[in-house]
């Protein structure tokens, strides 16, 4: 049902021209020389360059070429690998058995918008076992199938094409999708692999919607077809399996690196249009506070408005107190106050850095003038309140992909940690709040101590759990390894509060803060009465210095908070479709294990 509540009252910002001088008032006043950072570039220093091993002879055909790898904030990056465009399902099976017999190991790429190391690990990945295989180049085929009862629609889809295409496809046959990450230059290939997210749960009042899911992309999953291992035939061959009747399919909807998918038949919902709103106006303290509170009590908490319209997420500018909260809500007609829009990414203030803020980062970055930090969040929070009136972003309506999408690749990359907090609808306020008085204070903390760990966004998002009720295929269950997959012991829990904190890759101190912070989730939101996860495609298991290396979360803490058994049985499923390890790396090989 459309919302009336008015989520756009705030005084009057300044022009369009207001955007470049409020910027350029921060810069100014602190003396920022010339030089811009390029939105975009990746901060890691490039690896080496190495004498490259002979190209391999490829089956069917396959002309290899050498390509370098970086991972969307640069961190992990390789100075060239092997790789090939494979043109069907049949040829993916041809390299699976040839990478069996030589050695090699076979790892998709498809756009490589991820943190963490499930697609390589860094530059010491060897380029004479390892292949690329390019997903996007000819594996991008859609098309409409009948759907099951229970679904308006449904598609099947190779797993290099794109979201951004995916929904632009559907919604020109009336059909859409409720969850979908911020970014649309994603692969379906790559998005099922990690469970990729949006931010929606009900609004109060709103009724389900066949086809449609509030959890994860994963849940939408009614078939895969992968190349797996066939012990009958001894060799990698093409199969399809389907949800609810084959365990091996909800072991591959969210399978971590650990498999090769070809393509997906989702199923979908009829599409209906969203109108997005923006505040800049509420405080941290009153869109966060403590539940019961005074502030509390104002109406305007994160909870009040996950009540009103059910799509709620919130941009935290580091050593700021005013967070851009955006707000959307199911409009199925245009309300005269918003402006109709007909394409994506509407936010052209947030898709690249206006020179002064630009200045202040390359500051930061070039200089090592890391005390910066509270500049630089002003600045950009500056920069978000003016440019949404300045491009009369404050209120936008139109179909529901072109408001989903919001990021583009030009925007400032940083690195991100990320959680998903699966709870109680009525303990949401609780979990945000409990986490933004944490996050507050240690930023305060450190920098009284001469320390800025943080110079990015803390992003909060809240979502629904995958639920086999709102899957249309018979006996589905939950994918196994996906981040929101209930929790067998705590059946009240109904949503996941997603939770990720950016910042630059290189910043002194980074580690640690989010090394502590991660204790602190894990620690306080223990299971009682909220279970804190690992987001697979972002940064955790922290030790001081880096990411992904602490072993107790990786090896205990991360199966452990899936209940006894779950892990197991997944892993043992993604094991037997490919016993010989050809779709995986070292990192794979001691996440995903029994």
């Amino acid at each position: 049902m459309p919302d009336t509540s008015d989520a756009t009252s705030q005084p009057v910002p300044p022009s369009r021209r207001g955007v470049l001088r409020a910027a350029a008032v921060v810069g100014g006043a602190l003396g920022v020389p010339g030089g811009a950072l390029a939105a975009g570039t990746p901060s890691a220093a490039a690896t080496p360059a190495v004498t490259p091993s002979p190209a391999p002879e490829l089956p069917s055909g396959l002309e290899p070429y050498r390509t370098p790898y970086t991972n969307w904030a640069g961190e992990i990056t390789h100075h060239g690998l092997w790789a090939c465009a494979p043109r069907d399902g049949q040829d993916l099976a041809d390299l699976a058995n040839w990478a069996h017999r030589r050695g090699w190991r076979l790892r998709a790429r498809g756009k490589a918008h991820t943190w963490s190391p499930l697609t390589i690990t860094g530059p010491a990945e060897s380029d004479q076992r390892v292949l690329l295989l390019d997903t996007t180049e000819h594996l991008t085929r859609m098309e409409l199938v009948d759907p099951p009862a229970g679904a308006p629609g449904a598609v099947r889809a190779q797993t290099g094409v794109t979201l951004e295409a995916l929904t632009a496809f559907l919604a020109g046959h009336g059909l859409g999708v409720t969850n979908t990450p911020a970014p649309g230059e994603l692969t379906l290939g790559g998005t099922l692999a990690i469970d990729a997210h949006g931010t929606s749960v009900p609004a109060v009042g709103e009724a389900p919607r066949p086809g449609h899911s509030y959890g994860t992309l994963s849940n939408l999953v009614l078939s895969v077809t992968a190349v797996v291992w066939d012990a009958a035939r001894s060799a990698y061959v093409v199969r399809t399996f389907h949800r609810g009747s084959d365990e091996e399919c909800e072991a591959l909807a969210a399978h971590l690196g650990r498999g090769l998918v070809v393509e997906a038949v989702l199923q979908a919902g009829e599409e209906t249009p969203l109108r997005c709103r923006s505040r800049t106006d509420l405080t941290s303290d009153e869109l966060f506070a403590a539940p019961g509170s005074a502030l509390a009590r104002r109406g305007n908490t994160f909870a009040d408005f996950l009540d009103r319209t059910g799509r709620v997420e919130a941009i935290w500018f580091a050593f700021t107190d005013r967070p851009w909260l955006k707000v959307w809500s199911l409009s199925p007609e245009r309300p005269l106050t918003a402006r109709e829009v007909h394409h994506p990414y509407n936010y052209p203030f947030s898709d690249s850095l206006p020179t002064p803020v630009a200045r202040l980062a390359g500051r930061m970055l070039g200089e090592a003038a890391w005390y910066l930090a509270p500049a630089f969040g002003a600045a950009q929070y500056t920069v978000a309140a003016t440019g949404l009136t300045a491009t009369l972003a404050t209120d936008l309506w139109g179909p529901a992909h072109t408001l989903q999408f919001y990021l583009r690749p030009t925007t400032l990359r940083e690195t991100a940690n990320g959680y998903a907090v699966l709870t109680r609808r009525a303990d949401v306020q609780r979990v945000i709040s409990e986490f933004a008085a944490h996050y507050s204070e240690q930023l305060k903390s450190r920098a009284a101590r001469g320390e800025f760990p943080v110079n990015g966004q803390v992003e909060i998002r809240v979502g629904g759990l995958d639920r086999s009720e709102e899957s249309a295929a018979p006996g589905a269950r939950p994918p196994l390894l996906s981040v929101v997959r209930p929790p067998a012991d705590r059946p009240e829990f109904d949503c996941a509060v997603w939770i990720d904190v950016l910042t630059q890759p290189t910043t002194p101190g980074a580690h640690a803060f989010y090394r502590d912070l991660e204790r602190f989730l894990l620690a306080t939101f223990d299971g009682e009465y909220a279970l804190t996860r690992v987001e697979w495609s972002k940064g955790w298991a922290y030790t001081g210095t880096e990411a992904w290396a602490d072993e107790e979360v990786i090896g205990t803490t991360v199966p452990a908070s899936y209940g006894p058994g779950r892990w197991t049985e997944a892993v043992g499923v993604l094991d037997r479709l490919d016993p010989h390890g050809v779709f995986g790396n070292a990192f794979t090989d001691r996440l995903v294990r029994a």
